[in-house]
């Protein structure tokens, strides 16, 4: 059964175990060093909004969280990361439709927005089939030193 919940403290190192090298942790949480450890993942959640799990079978497969930028009508999903058996499975689709949900109902929230590093095909192609569309490019560096491009996408609230 899939369901979601807000984060637990034990859930840390679970997540923590999901991104398998530099680039997937670039992905989730591009200021960390890898490994991830709590000691890096734990400060940065303690300042979002709503940080959520996903479940599957009463495994935890797949973590997001909110983030808002004071005085702006909108909120961010960030973090967002899905465990490598549970890929391709539709539990990224099942978390950011919940995000969307959750944002949804924040108070002066009229729209979404998700950044996305432009290798990262794989969720800007899930990103988009849930309607977020790309508004802005950002240049950003990798964990290489390489020049890659962080695309801002949005969904406005109907």
């Amino acid at each position: 059964m899939i369901r979601h919940r807000p984060l637990a403290a034990l859930d840390m190192s679970r997540i923590c175990s999901f991104p398998q090298n530099e680039e997937e942790l670039f992905y989730f949480f591009p200021t960390a060093r890898y490994p991830l450890t709590t000691e890096q993942l734990s400060p940065v959640i303690a300042g979002r909004t709503a940080p959520t799990v996903v479940e599957n079978g009463g495994q935890v497969v797949a973590f997001a969280d909110l983030f808002h930028l004071k005085h702006s009508d909108y909120y961010n999903i960030g973090n967002v990361i899905v465990a490598p058996e549970a890929r391709g499975q539709g539990m990224g689709r099942y978390l950011i439709a919940q995000m969307i949900n959750i944002a949804r109902k924040m108070p002066g929230a009229k729209w979404l927005r998700v950044s996305c590093f432009n290798s990262n095909t794989a969720a800007l192609l899930l990103y988009t089939g849930l309607g977020f569309v790309p508004y802005r490019l950002e240049e950003r560096f990798d964990w290489q030193g390489n020049r890659v491009a962080l695309v801002h996408l949005r969904k406005f609230f109907s």
